[in-house]
């Protein structure tokens, strides 16, 4: 179960820390670039494995060398505290 949805302020200071995430409505959004079509594929690969564990699953999007994704919590209806944790995991694994 998702915690409840953060606020603007909530949200808009933890971007501060998140290099490249962007809100989108209530939706968190980053597109990383990779070297190369199989580098992204490992890359996405990591990120389900964090996002397992954590129990819960962003919906990502390959393009080439592009991988974008995109977080929200269902439940909540928007961006909550676990959204910013796995954006955080995500970076690290980045």
């Amino acid at each position: 179960m998702a915690s409840g949805k953060l606020s603007d302020l909530e949200i808009q200071r933890a971007l501060g820390t998140l290099p490249g995430w962007a809100r989108r409505g209530d939706v968190l959004v980053k597109t990383f670039v990779r070297s190369t079509f199989a580098d992204g594929i490992a890359f996405v690969g990591r990120i389900a494995e964090a996002a397992e564990a954590m129990d819960h699953h962003p919906d990502i999007d390959i393009r080439y060398t592009k991988v974008t994704c995109t977080l929200w919590s269902h439940d909540a209806g928007g961006i909550t505290q676990r959204d910013l944790d796995l954006a955080a995991r995500i970076e690290a694994l980045a």
